[in-house]
């Protein structure tokens, strides 16, 4: 895999001279379907990996909801659909799953980061369990999800830089698109959990502050991702559809946004959860045009 990538990041002619097609029994048209075949996987690994990230925040989200009594049938059920998506997509990035489209990961250094995130994944995933058989979430266990998600966010987050830096030279600028605009995904959930963790009164004044610095990345990032951001080493895009897509998103966001600003006692809090899905929705099609652009 790293000996295609490297290839990837050399002009097809040089790949060429590089291995003539007579000595390699392939022709060039078939080493380009190899390249091409490669580049598509790491695009896909990049996304999946982003949405990791979402993930660990969609479901503490999911779990404050339950615990705030925000229908909490249903909250607590999608967040053991969360918990089961972020399971299997864990084990399809390293083994591989078909189903998912994932190739298994080969990179002995981006394998040891997975296993990392495996570690502090089986932390979590009991409390979520346990919330999950609970007719009533308990404090205790909303103070474990507090403690925990952000290492288990922090540590996945290495793994999708180290996808992101496995992209050849011509097509690194799309690898940090395609990772910035995923985290744009996660910054949805954060924002939202933390807007929920202070309603529910674990550390309120930490968590507004640290929701209005995710609040304010999402913006910069948005606008990055639209017309450019040197120092987040983005290009912004010309794309039409891609534009008209992040236009969607700031649409919303200009709701959203009010929403968070809104005093807990004052929110309507399944209005929040609703705005947090939807946005979060579109924000996915925008990071899956990208990844089918590559």
């Amino acid at each position: 895999m790293r000996r295609i990538l490297s290839l990837c990041a050399l002009p097809l002619a040089l790949v060429g001279a590089a291995l003539p097609a007579s000595a390699q029994g392939i022709d060039l048209g078939q080493l380009n379907a190899i390249v091409q075949q490669a580049t598509n996987e790491l695009a896909r690994q990049i996304n999946l990996s982003g949405r990791q990230r979402m993930l660990t925040q969609k479901m503490s989200k999911e779990a404050l909801l339950y615990a705030l009594n925000v229908e909490p049938v249903k909250s607590r059920l999608k967040m053991l659909q969360t918990a089961l998506l972020f399971d299997r997509t864990l084990k399809g990035l390293m083994h591989g799953d078909p189903k998912q489209n994932l190739a298994a990961t080969h990179q002995p250094h981006i394998l040891k980061q997975l296993e990392k995130v495996q570690k502090l994944w089986k932390q979590f995933l009991p409390v979520i369990i346990h919330l999950g058989k609970s007719q009533k979430a308990d404090r205790a266990s909303i103070e474990k999800i507090a403690k925990l998600n952000l290492p288990l966010l922090a540590e996945m987050n290495k793994a999708v830089k180290m996808y992101e830096r496995a992209s050849g030279a011509d097509t690194a600028e799309l690898a940090v698109v395609i990772n910035l605009s995923g985290r744009q995904r996660m910054l949805t959930q954060k924002m939202a959990k933390e807007y929920l963790l202070a309603a529910y009164g674990i550390a309120p004044e930490k968590n507004r502050a640290s929701m209005q610095k995710t609040m304010a990345l999402f913006d910069r990032t948005l606008k990055g991702l639209l017309d450019g951001d040197q120092e987040q080493e983005l290009p912004g895009t010309k794309d039409p559809a891609i534009r008209a897509q992040l236009q969607k998103v700031m649409a919303l966001w200009a709701k959203y946004r009010p929403m968070l600003e809104t005093p807990p006692e004052k929110a309507d809090l399944k209005a929040l959860e609703k705005m947090s899905v939807t946005i979060l929705a579109e924000m996915n099609r925008a990071v899956k045009m990208y990844e089918e652009s590559w």
